[in-house]
């Protein structure tokens, strides 16, 4: 669904998953700055969202990160959600709604819940920047708060409304590039993005604030334990720094190589910062030393780690001393 805030002067269209909302209105980095410094509205009507009710929802007022790992603990979903009191509301990655909704169906049995793709009627504005008010008095059914700011779930026939009373109380407004230019920078992983079919919470720095480490059984759980406790993952999650006399970023996909050339990574999510220029999200080994140089899509950068490459392997274990009476004579 296309936004009406595409008709806002200099509004210039996304692409790719971001497809249907604004990149810019003129003047990207302005944006940035009204999102870091002060006050901003973004238009991300383009996300799916999902109305949750019945008893075993999440409880009223509580809000939660949550993941739906696969049966070998990989990242299905990854989502932000709330309770208003009568629902539980959540907005997902563009695409992803209906393999969502699937899973919740068929998890049926379990939980007293009914869910619906509730998205031809309601849209996601957020609202960011320090001097936000707790309150913007835009009509909302949902109030998330989210790392970036707080998600709004607007009834998408008062979008544009909501927007203009967010504007009237000294919101600037910002494309969807300022937004994931600071999203990057401060080093969250997008799904999809950032991530890849083989991706388990602790390489992405989820496993602090989207996983219950003491709760039942669930999917995944045997993974995460494993290398929550005795082991460590695969890869690890860095911001890179990219060489700026580059004119050009590089993409989704692309390859991390270190200076012998070798095939280190992937590059998730890339971005010109209004401060700290050209930077990427990437995935690496856990094994790449912090302080390599590295090049992606033949860009060299430096990196920035975001998982620690000792994440992970939790459990302390103490070898008693043992006896010198049962391990031979000595040899004094």
């Amino acid at each position: 669904m296309t936004s009406p805030l595409l008709a806002e002067p200099g509004a210039v269209e996304a692409d790719g998953p971001d497809a249907g909302v604004a990149a810019h209105y003129g003047d990207p980095f302005a944006e940035q700055r009204s999102l870091a410094r002060a006050f901003g509205v973004v238009d991300r009507s383009n996300r799916p969202v999902v109305k949750i009710t019945g008893p075993d929802r999440l409880g009223a007022g509580d809000s939660a990160q949550a993941l739906i790992l696969s049966p070998q603990g990989h990242v299905e979903h990854e989502l932000t959600l709330t309770d208003d009191g009568t629902a539980t509301w959540a907005h997902v990655e563009p695409g992803t709604a209906g393999s969502l909704l699937d899973f919740l169906a068929s998890m049926r049995f379990m939980l007293r819940v009914e869910t619906a793709d509730v998205s031809s009627e309601y849209a996601v504005l957020t609202v960011q920047g320090p001097a936000a008010p707790a309150d913007s008095g835009a009509e909302a059914a949902a109030r998330i708060a989210a790392a970036g700011g707080t998600d709004l779930i607007v009834p998408r026939s008062a979008l544009a409304g909501s927007a203009a009373a967010l504007r009237a109380a000294g919101a600037g407004l910002a494309g969807i590039w300022a937004h994931e230019a600071l999203r990057i920078a401060a080093g969250r992983p997008r799904p999809g993005l950032d991530t890849d079919h083989r991706t388990i919470p602790h390489e992405v720095g989820w496993i602090e604030t989207a996983v219950h480490l003491n709760k039942g059984c669930y999917r995944g759980q045997e993974t995460v334990a494993r290398v929550h406790n005795l082991g460590h993952p695969p890869r690890r999650l860095v911001l890179l720094h990219l060489d700026g006399s580059e004119d050009r970023l590089p993409g989704h996909g692309d390859q991390v190589l270190r200076e012998d050339g070798t095939a280190v990574g992937f590059v998730g999510s890339a971005a010109r910062h209004y401060e700290l220029g050209p930077i990427a999200l990437a995935l690496v080994k856990r094994t790449v030393p912090v302080g390599a140089t590295l090049t992606a899509a033949g860009i060299a950068a430096a990196q920035e780690a975001i998982v620690s490459p000792d994440a992970g392997a939790n459990v302390q274990i103490t070898l008693r001393r043992p006896r010198r009476d049962l391990i031979g004579p000595s040899r004094e």
